[in-house]
């Protein structure tokens, strides 16, 4: 048994282990509206990531199956990215003045347009769907989370329990991808590279109906155009520290993450001897996939038990150091494949913490009113750092010392969102009128 079956094994123990504990240990919550409430999130949510990560998988190999060339598809892939920093950052936005049901359910629509173009064997047509792609992309992780927070703000449920909805929604989108992972696989088999595109649109269709039936509306600022709205987010970021620390987080650490996800891979192929004449062994990506989304489901659960000890903004600085320490065992220790494994499920289950983490964070900082907008705003510098290292060429050693430069800069800017917590908290409410 290889070290990425045995570890997706000890992982998936431990992973139920701390499942258990935490639902004994920590306090259930039993108030039947906030439980509804939550599931009709859940649900529509992780219809939505379901959407995505049935088509994750096997975008590359239909490029492939198409014929196009190593240039083709990588001017496809940064396509998506640009399109989600430029068009993405505008469309994502308008959630906060047309609706953030609405946008959810452009989100549908944008999506299933993108899945319907890799029916066909166009390169423009392909460019099409990445774009859009793009765009939905930037809703997903925009919209979903704004019309949350809003209507949990609506009801007047107990701060608190907003970090077990992201939590909640971290362990189940760990779940949904590996599911999601293995049909795609099997109707990709059964079917052609096509077939996921299609489940995906299907799912997307059904995530769509039940927005339509069981969502209310939301709004932002509706008084003002999209431009003024970009305005009030800009102010808002300039005039409030902690907005633009936990901007700056955001972009640095996600940025991070989307360069793994390209970089894994070859990070743990063994190399093949320049004087052998053997094929480069091959990894087995699936049970590698499965350990990282174990890794967070993980995650999930130690940020339940450190929340319950510890505020949010103080122990997110050790995670965020601690991430920025997994990502150089691909540096130091280049070519021994179970310290760098193991440094990268390190790395996986700081993302299952800092997902619900940030999400809390926003919760708290963010101004309702503009909150989309703002969460679009800092997906540009995101996009923008997954762009310039994809573009540049360079070795995989540089790319992971950038990962840890954005990591390390991360922890930097985690430390002065808390000092500013700490001192608000300490700061007197005002002298007492005799």
């Amino acid at each position: 048994m290889n070290i990425f079956i045995s570890g997706f094994a000890v992982l998936s123990v431990l992973c139920a282990i701390l499942f258990i504990y935490t639902r004994t240990a920590l306090t259930t919550i039993s108030d039947a509206a906030f439980r509804n409430f939550q599931r009709v999130y859940l649900v529509v949510y992780l219809l939505a990531m379901a959407g995505d990560w049935l088509q994750g998988p096997h975008v590359y190999a239909l490029y492939d199956s198409y014929g196009m060339s190593s240039h083709q598809i990588e001017v496809l892939f940064v396509a998506g990215f640009g399109s989600s920093m430029i068009f993405g950052t505008v469309v994502g936005s308008f959630a906060d003045r047309y609706g953030r049901r609405a946008n959810t359910i452009l989100y549908g629509f944008l999506y299933g347009g993108a899945c319907i173009t890799k029916h066909f064997n166009n390169f423009y047509i392909l460019m099409l769907g990445r774009l859009l792609g793009g765009i939905a992309t930037s809703i997903l992780y925009s919209a979903f989370e704004s019309w949350m927070v809003y209507e949990h703000h609506k009801r007047g449920f107990d701060q608190e329990s907003l970090g077990n909805i992201f939590s909640n929604a971290v362990l189940g989108n760990s779940l949904v991808a590996i599911v999601a992972g293995l049909v795609a696989q099997t109707f990709a088999d059964n079917f052609g590279f096509v077939a996921p595109f299609d489940v995906a649109l299907t799912v997307l269709t059904l995530m769509t109906i039940i927005i339509v039936f069981t969502w209310s509306e939301n709004y932002g600022d509706k008084s003002g155009n999209w431009k003024q709205n970009f305005t009030n987010a800009f102010m808002a970021i300039r005039n409030d520290t902690k907005i633009l620390c936990l901007g700056l987080i955001q972009s640095l650490f996600e940025g991070s993450m989307y360069i793994f996800v390209l970089e894994w891979t070859p990070a743990l192929t063994p190399k093949a001897s320049p004087s052998s004449t053997e094929k480069q062994e091959s990894i087995p990506h699936g049970h590698i996939f499965a350990g990282f989304m174990v890794s967070i489901m993980i995650g999930s659960s130690i940020f339940k038990l450190l929340s319950k000890y510890t505020k949010v903004e103080s122990f997110m600085r050790v995670v965020l150091f601690t991430a920025a320490i997994s990502l150089t065992t691909p540096i130091i220790f280049k070519g021994n494949q179970l310290i760098v494994f193991c440094g990268f499920l390190v790395f996986e289950c700081c993302v299952g913490i800092f997902w619900p983490s940030l999400g809390q964070m926003r919760g708290k900082y963010v101004p309702d009113d503009i909150r989309s907008t703002i969460m679009n705003f800092f997906r540009v510098p995101l996009n923008m750092i997954v762009v310039v290292i994809l573009l540049q060429n360079l070795q995989m050693k540089v790319i992971f010392e950038c990962c840890v430069l954005f990591l390390m800069l991360a922890t930097v800017c985690q430390q002065w969102l808390y000092s500013m917590a700490a001192e608000q908290q300490t700061k007197p409410r005002g002298i007492i009128q005799a």
